[in-house]
């Protein structure tokens, strides 16, 4: 299949993150808004541009999912559910086109209205929306989801329900909610709160609900079967009240998806070539290259295909508990970043094919730049300069290992970190300056093989310096649970982020969220600075200074040696049967659970 990849315009967009122009905010009725510049799309747009609008409808995909489930509420802090159900089953007031790096259309809202300063906004409800028992879905139905996931919900839905003064019906389908803070991006996180049923929850125990308590959704799916742990299916609602609209047109073309739960990645992939799965994505290129060369792919019922993408590199990698010592000194992180042998690890299980990741928004004009930092980005820092992470304001890049098993440089560097923060080796083990020796665990999902190999490389570099360290395994439940707790020394990490940063920083890595069960915080940073960048973020009125406060944001991040980095994902791979399609336009966010499988399309050989 030939793929448009990215046109010159979206290349622009791409590339800068930003619309230049003036801040789409409008004092009457839109169709649209976007965080910076103005839509892309006008309003009498007949479908998304990286869709087939003549996509046909019909066919039966099953998608692979590791480990297991005992929730069907995504909703909630409560259990464990499959990562996929929200976007399936619930709509959300306005949708977000994956074209353009933050802009909203009109889904269960018809309209959307602000002012200048984005201190409100107002939605209008389109006629016709309905849940998909049929029952219709009004304004009282928003009203009641705002403070029921605020108030009983994940943690991650509270930061801006406290960021609200009021919410009220301002007409029959109008909705008028009022920030008590200057947070100009408050306007498009309130469009993307999914929608609950009044009826089903009022009064009831939201967050405490039994997996059998499905929450109503209103969106083009339904759970129609499941066993605990083994499988969901989900099927296309043939009433789906919001089949003809623009944004949803050539979405959503399948009849049925099936979710199949497997014990880890390698059985799972022993599934797909038996053809029990669909389709998997592929995170490691060495295998991609190297195994995929089964019966089904040489005899053509397996495509292999490779899905470009412009949006920042984000965080993979292991992650270090600073709640816990000796993790809170800088330099023991350091330490054990030195010793981590990326080029050796790399070359082993990638056959050195992928790129390391050097910062958070790497890949993109929101990354730091190399070397010291200068002209906006200096100034934001420059006021905390007694307290920055060393390395943030002159500089701090990665160690680069020889490629050798045993990295005698970054392991005598290591070294040299961890005696400059009082530790001694004695009878070859490293101890503390109470005699007590370094020890600690890395916590990974049993499912998760590839993050065990790395771990298993990772120890032998480890035991040079004198440390027992040991992997600690745990099924899916068990894993989210002690994350969700901050129940680790070092764990697995991964952090995706997009090309208009916001709001989420704060649940990320904001000093509020470093001790919020259930917060993305899982390093427990709990630093000033970081606060002060996500804020400049958030306030800047232009493109200028927004990419200068996410870099500088970059900047202190990374140099606070936080998560030890592995290798990037530079492109989408996806193994899957030959009748599914996709699109010859790829949008700049490239592929995502809200691309693969919405908008592909199944069509038999001819």
């Amino acid at each position: 299949m030939a793929l448009d990849l990215f046109p010159k315009l979206r290349e622009f967009v791409a590339a800068s993150s930003l619309i230049l122009g003036g801040i789409g905010a409008h004092a009457e009725p839109q169709h649209a808004i976007s965080m910076y510049g103005v839509p892309a799309l006008p309003a009498d747009f007949s479908n998304l541009p990286y869709v087939n609008p003549d996509a046909p409808k019909g066919g039966a995909i099953t998608l692979g999912n590791t480990g297991g489930f005992d929730s069907l509420n995504p909703f909630t802090l409560k259990g464990t559910s499959p990562w996929q159900l929200p976007f399936f089953t619930h709509e959300t007031l306005m949708g977000r086109s994956w074209d353009e790096p933050f802009t909203l259309y009109g889904l269960l809202a018809e309209t959307v209205e602000t002012d200048e300063a984005r201190s409100w906004v107002e939605f209008t409800l389109r006629k016709g929306t309905k849940f998909s028992d049929g029952s219709p879905l009004t304004i009282e139905d928003v009203i009641f989801s705002f403070e029921l996931l605020g108030t009983q919900g994940h943690p991650r839905y509270l930061s801006l329900y406290n960021q609200i003064e009021s919410i009220e019906q301002t007409g029959p389908r109008k909705v008028r909610i009022t920030f008590n803070d200057e947070n100009r991006e408050l306007a498009l996180l309130a469009g993307l709160r999914p929608i609950i049923s009044k009826a089903q929850w009022e009064g009831r125990n939201f967050k405490d609900a039994s997996v059998q308590e499905i929450p109503l959704g209103s969106g083009p799916y339904t759970v129609t079967a499941y066993e605990t742990s083994r499988y969901v299916t989900l099927t296309r609602n043939p009433d789906y009240w919001g089949a003809d609209l623009a944004f949803r047109k050539g979405t959503h073309n399948y009849d049925t998806i099936d979710l199949d739960f497997y014990g880890d990645g390698k059985v799972l992939f022993e599934g797909f070539k038996a053809g029990e799965i669909s389709a998997v994505r592929e995170f490691n290129a060495e295998s991609w290259n190297t195994q995929y060369d089964f019966p089904a792919i040489t005899r053509g019922d397996i495509v292999k295909s490779v899905i470009p993408h412009s949006k920042p590199s984000g965080m993979t990698g292991f992650v270090m508990n600073t709640r816990r010592a000796p993790f809170d000194d800088w330099r023991v992180r350091d330490a054990l970043i030195k010793a981590f042998n990326f080029e050796y690890i790399n070359d082993t299980l990638t056959g050195n094919s992928q790129p390391r990741i050097t910062s958070y928004f790497s890949n993109s004009i929101l990354g730091m730049v190399e070397g010291a930092a200068s002209g906006r980005v200096a100034e934001f820092l420059l006021p905390y300069q007694d307290t920055l992470p060393v390395g943030a304001l002159e500089g701090y890049a990665l160690p680069v290992a020889d490629g050798s098993a045993r990295n005698r440089a970054g392991i005598h560097a290591a070294m040299a970190q961890f005696e400059a923060a009082g530790y001694i080796v004695q009878e070859g083990i490293l101890r503390r300056g109470d005699g007590t020796p370094v020890t600690f665990n890395i916590l990974i999902a049993k499912g998760s093989t590839e993050d065990i190999a790395i771990a298993d490389l990772y120890l032998r570099g480890l035991e040079r310096l004198g440390i027992k360290a040991t992997i600690e395994t745990v099924d899916d439940a068990q894993y989210f649970s002690r994350t969700g707790n901050f129940d680790f020394d070092i764990t697995t990490f991964r952090r995706a982020l997009s090309l208009s940063p916001g709001n989420e920083q704060k649940f990320y890595w904001g000093s509020e969220a470093a001790n919020q069960p259930g917060s993305s915080n899982l390093m427990g940073a709990s630093n000033l600075v970081i606060d002060a960048m996500i804020e400049e973020m958030l306030n800047a009125r232009d493109s200028a200074d927004f990419v200068a406060a996410t870099r500088a944001l970059d900047r202190v991040l990374t140099a606070g040696r936080y998560v030890i980095p592995f290798w990037s994902y530079t492109e989408g791979r996806i193994a899957h049967r030959s009748e599914m399609k996709f699109p010859d336009t790829i949008p700049i966010y490239g592929d995502g659970s809200q691309w693969m499988p919405e908008v592909w399309w199944w069509e038999d050989a001819p």
